[in-house]
């Protein structure tokens, strides 16, 4: 299947939430950030819904079960139901599935809600290596022991298949970037030698259990993230909205790449209700059109002209950029001021 990402940004001429069936969300950054909700964010979804669109909640994080995640939304103004949240842990325990029979013993190095997972899936959770277990889980817990994981490496090391829910080496917290789950499978995969298998984004398992579990013919992935959520739709052949609430910068679409680049781009999830304009693009001499902006790329430099909305002009650098060889990030950086957008450091 060609990439997506071949593809230039494209534009919509209905709103997102009346051309896909299911809006396959990210969770922090999109929905809400660090705990607290992101402005906005619950009173577009529910638009979104009253016009027909469908809601599935996808997230990495696999230590917290379907049920608090979807209370957690609740509390913030999103209505929603368990079986609407979709995590790696369960998109791990398919691939469990399709490697080991019912009832065989599986080794849990995580939390609550990968234990139940796997037990869901029909499989037996064990915590020893003694209980000679078909396969070792791992996913991210805030109280993971050294025991467990020793645990968990003796089996791996024995011949046990190796699993991981998702491996992203940090995730955010209110005190800066912590150890995630990428960084903690090194702790097994060091010692056996052994890599796992990976469940959750970017990888195509959870996005494959996202649409299983939604029902969905024409789902859009929504996410903050080039590296999981963006790469993951464009890994599945799938359309994605790239909304700017979490921790992409402008600067950073403009320089995404190729396999990390999304089909549509906004400043949050407002963008589901609206049409996109086309940032069309010449590509003799690279330039792109969108909104009052104009934007060309020649020879590693940005030309940027126009006024107007300044995610129309992000949209018009984006196109332009892609559409060429590329730029230098200072180049870039540059034409993302003149648009009057945040710089990272900024």
């Amino acid at each position: 299947m060609p990439l997506r990402s071949a593809q230039p940004l494209r534009g919509a001429a209905e709103p997102l939430a009346s051309l896909y069936d299911v809006a396959l969300l990210d969770l922090d950054g999109v929905v809400y950030l660090g705990g607290a909700p992101i402005p906005g964010a619950a009173g577009a979804l529910g638009k979104a819904v009253a016009s027909g669109m469908r809601l599935a909640f996808v997230t990495n994080n696999a230590s917290r079960t379907p049920s608090a995640i979807a209370a957690q939304l609740t509390g913030l103004g999103v209505p929603a139901s368990a079986d609407e949240v979709v995590t790696s842990a369960q998109a791990a325990a398919r691939m469990l599935a399709e490697h080991l029979p019912a009832g065989a013993p599986v080794l849990v190095v995580g939390g609550m809600g990968l234990r139940i997972a796997v037990r869901e899936r029909g499989f037996r959770p064990v915590t020893t290596a003694a209980a000679q277990p078909a396969a070792v889980v791992q996913g991210y817990a805030p109280d993971l022991s050294y025991s467990l994981l020793a645990e968990g490496g003796l089996a791996v090391a024995a011949g046990a298949l190796f699993v991981a829910t998702n491996a992203d080496s940090t995730l955010p917290t209110p005190r800066g970037r912590q150890p995630g789950n990428g960084s903690l499978i090194q702790v097994i995969a060091t010692a056996t030698g052994k890599t796992p298998l990976v469940a959750g984004k970017p990888e195509p398992p959870l996005h494959a259990e996202a649409v299983a579990r939604s029902g969905a013919r024409h789902p859009l992935v929504v996410g903050d993230r080039l590296d999981t959520d963006i790469e993951s739709a464009v890994r599945s052949g799938a359309d994605s909205l790239l909304v700017l609430t979490g921790v992409t910068h402008p600067l950073d679409a403009v320089l995404a790449a190729p396999e990390c680049r999304p089909t549509y781009l906004a400043e949050g999830l407002a963008g589901l209700l609206g049409p996109h304009p086309d940032p069309g693009v010449t590509v003799a001499d690279g330039t792109a059109h969108c909104g009052g902006w104009r934007v060309g790329v020649n020879g590693g430099r940005v030309a940027v002209a126009g006024s107007g909305a300044a995610i129309d002009g992000l949209r018009a650098l984006c196109a332009a950029t892609w559409s060429t060889a590329g730029v230098s990030e200072q180049a870039a950086a540059d034409a993302v001021a003149e648009l009057g957008l945040p710089h990272p450091q900024g």
